[in-house]
């Protein structure tokens, strides 16, 4: 739930999705450690023993792992006097706590958010964002990326991902390093070896379909509630625009290596133009996007 005294509108389908987010994603664990446990009856401690561990790193640590993958690197008022004094003014307005500010050196165009509350909450631009964008843009953007914070999806999301992000990296691992060429008989470390690959990959699969349930519907919240904020919804709708148009002027390679973390940017980086990241992506469409901004324009004109 956001906090009483942030101004944000608050958002009663958001809150609802999060709760079934968790859910599911507790669910997860709870499946996942009763299948280990059930191959590997005798091995039950080292089992508890890795969860435990992975939970503990998944609420503690995934706000900063995010973070590092995405090359935050956070800066002061005096580097960075300008996006210092936005998200100032957006506190001000929002009432609410200044969370970290950060710089990504990256030409994608973009921003995010990260933490698991708002007093671990950093939100961050790249430098590409910075330079392409009119204070009025940028200060739209940043709004979106506090309303994050302030409804507390992003914590949601940040430790929603986690889970996935792991998933995966292991799963890669086992591809490359050839966990399956291993011999396991009747050792329970050898059947931990061919198990540990099977069920990442099912883990992240399901992930990936919990965060999208989620993360569609929050980026048009963000998109509501930083319009209905600032009282500029044109400012964000132009930033919009902008931001994705120059997309396609971003080298393949650079938006390669932003493709993983989409679920926490502004506006989605595809590295080509016909991809499954693209039938499910973590966004609604532009013109989704636009066309709810533009009914806030009409009704606050209203």
């Amino acid at each position: 739930m956001p906090r009483a005294r942030s101004r944000y509108a608050p958002d009663r389908g958001l809150t609802g999705r999060m709760v079934t987010t968790m859910f599911l994603i507790g669910l997860l664990y709870v499946v996942f450690v009763g299948v280990l446990l059930a191959a590997l009856r005798g091995s039950w401690p080292i089992i508890l023993l890795i969860t435990g561990g992975l939970f503990i790193a998944q609420f503690w640590f995934s706000d900063r792992i995010a973070a590092y993958g995405m090359g935050a690197r956070e800066v002061t008022p005096e580097q960075a006097p300008e996006l210092h004094g936005t998200i100032d003014r957006i506190c001000a307005l929002a009432d609410m706590p200044k969370p970290k500010v950060a710089i990504a050196e990256s030409d994608v165009p973009n921003a995010f958010a990260t933490g698991r509350s708002e007093k671990t909450a950093l939100v961050c631009a790249t430098t590409g964002l910075l330079r392409r964008l009119e204070p009025e843009e940028l200060e739209g953007v940043l709004a979106h990326e506090m309303s994050h914070v302030a409804h507390r999806d992003v914590a949601v999301m940040t430790i929603a991902s986690f889970l996935g992000v792991l998933a995966g990296i292991v799963t890669r691992i086992a591809l490359w390093g050839g966990f399956a060429r291993s011999r396991p008989g009747n050792d329970p470390a050898g059947i931990l070896l061919l198990l540990i690959p099977l069920i990442s990959a099912v883990v992240y699969a399901i992930s990936f379909l919990l965060t999208r349930l989620l993360s569609r519907y929050r980026e048009l919240s963000a998109d509501r509630a930083a319009a209905l904020l600032t009282g500029r919804p044109s400012a964000l709708a132009s930033a919009l625009t902008k931001v994705s148009g120059q997309m396609a002027r971003i080298p393949t390679e650079d938006l390669r290596k932003a493709e993983p973390y989409n679920a926490f940017y502004f506006v989605p980086a595809f590295s080509a133009k016909e991809s499954l990241g693209r039938l499910f992506s973590s966004h609604p469409t532009l013109e989704q996007r636009l066309d709810q901004l533009s009914r806030i324009s009409a009704d606050l004109s209203r």
